[in-house]
């Protein structure tokens, strides 16, 4: 499923089309990450998180290792990750995760976004910003 500004909107990211208890939607990562604290994952599935996320871990920087501010929420209320076009070799594996997703009935959209917010971080992959007053 998609939503956003365009096909061409340079930022993607992956999000519940569901707000949490705090109000955000929580990414493609956090969904999985939840089913595993909860149990819920086959042991394919667990072997697939843990050997990705550890892929993930090695092949770019967590921003909270470069500025342990960047999500806090007091300093940057509901802050999030986004992909940059760059990272195509990153976005290769998240089909996998959309598979463990629909495999539990969870879903998972993918936005698109020209201007997702305010860059509060940014590297060659991904930026994390403030959402714009109004989006989230």
């Amino acid at each position: 499923m998609t939503a956003g500004e365009s096909e061409a909107a340079p930022y993607i990211r992956f999000q519940s089309p569901h707000p949490n208890t705090r109000g955000r939607f929580t990414g493609v990562f956090g969904l999985v990450n939840n089913l595993a604290r909860e149990g819920r994952l086959s042991d394919e599935q667990e072997s697939f998180r843990r050997s990705n996320n550890s892929w993930y871990d090695a092949a770019y920087t967590d921003p909270s290792t470069v500025d342990p501010t960047v999500y806090d929420d007091e300093i940057n209320p509901g802050a999030a990750a986004w992909f940059k076009p760059s990272a195509a070799h990153l976005l290769g594996r998240v089909p996998g995760y959309l598979e463990v997703l629909a495999a539990h009935g969870v879903d998972c959209l993918m936005v698109r976004s020209a201007d997702p917010g305010r860059v509060v971080y940014e590297d060659d992959v991904q930026v994390v910003v403030v959402p714009s007053p109004g989006r989230s």
